[in-house]
């Protein structure tokens, strides 16, 4: 890694997203539209800001 990327919650990305509904985003996620994450021994996901960026990223330039 180049640098320290910060890992988002899933709370936190919904925000970025401007309100998107957890249940909506773990829908993407079921059929693999969502950005990558990793799940924590915890159980809980995270998402790298870099990753979300990508994906945004991708889905500007498909639009």
């Amino acid at each position: 890694m180049k640098h320290k990327d910060e890992l988002l919650t899933v709370a936190q990305v919904l925000d970025e997203l401007g309100g998107v509904s957890r249940r909506t985003f773990y829908r993407w996620r079921e059929i693999g539209k969502a950005p990558q994450g990793i799940r924590l021994p915890n159980g809980e996901l995270r998402i790298y800001r870099s990753d979300l960026e990508a994906w945004l990223e991708s889905l500007r330039s498909a639009a």
